[in-house]
């Protein structure tokens, strides 16, 4: 088959054993170089990114071998999963198709027969090659995002409206210098209950009133 101006062999597991590019014998010597080396380039970024993924989570993993959960992470993030051509489901499957039986992660090589199993859902109405070529351009130079760590941040009216410092009124004495709120002190009046007479309210406010 022809991949990205390429001759590719495939295994039986849809593997690429193999790869050399094609090109017009009028062209030049530079530019065969040249589509040669993009088409080792392009492949050496998927399997990279595939790397990247495949210790994400986990600092004792070599990146030889992605988990299932790791391998969604990655067709999510990368766009392959778009929840409408592949959902989750068909991610799920795919694994557990291109996976040794008994395994419970992928290896490269199983990766790109997933890809290849993916990618005619994924572009629909491209040749196998197009679709595989489309796959990979969607993951090449990726890598994992920190998904669901969201960073509180203050702009405008919201930094004002926080800041303890500009509080007036009953608002100001909520709060003391440091901005750190009084809790219950802080929202009413509370009166020394002790005293020499039984319910004598206010010990020790004689002297300011006198």
């Amino acid at each position: 088959m022809t991949y990205m101006g390429a001759e590719v062999t495939i295994g039986q597991r849809g593997v690429i054993l193999s790869a050399h590019c094609l090109w017009d014998s009028r062209e030049s010597a530079s530019s065969i170089t040249i589509t040669a080396s993009s088409c080792s380039s392009k492949m050496s970024e998927v399997e990279n990114a595939f790397r990247k993924f495949a210790v994400y989570g986990d600092t004792s993993a070599s990146g030889n071998e992605m988990t299932g959960k790791n391998f969604s992470k990655m067709c999510k993030e990368c766009g392959v999963m778009d929840g409408k051509a592949v959902t989750s489901t068909d991610v799920d499957i795919v694994f557990n198709k291109v996976k040794t039986k008994g395994a419970r992660t992928i290896t490269f090589a199983e990766f790109q027969q997933a890809m290849k199993e993916l990618c005619g859902k994924r572009f629909k109405g491209k040749s196998p090659e197009e679709a595989l070529q489309a796959m990979y351009g969607l993951i090449e130079g990726k890598e994992p995002g920190s998904v669901g760590a969201t960073k509180a941040t203050k702009v405008g009216g919201v930094e004002r409206l926080t800041d303890t410092s500009k509080y007036t009124g009953s608002h100001k004495e909520r709060f003391d210098e440091s901005g750190k709120g009084k809790g219950l002190a802080g929202r009413q009046d509370l009166t020394d209950n002790r005293g020499y007479v039984g319910a004598y309210k206010g010990a020790g406010t004689y002297d300011q009133t006198h």
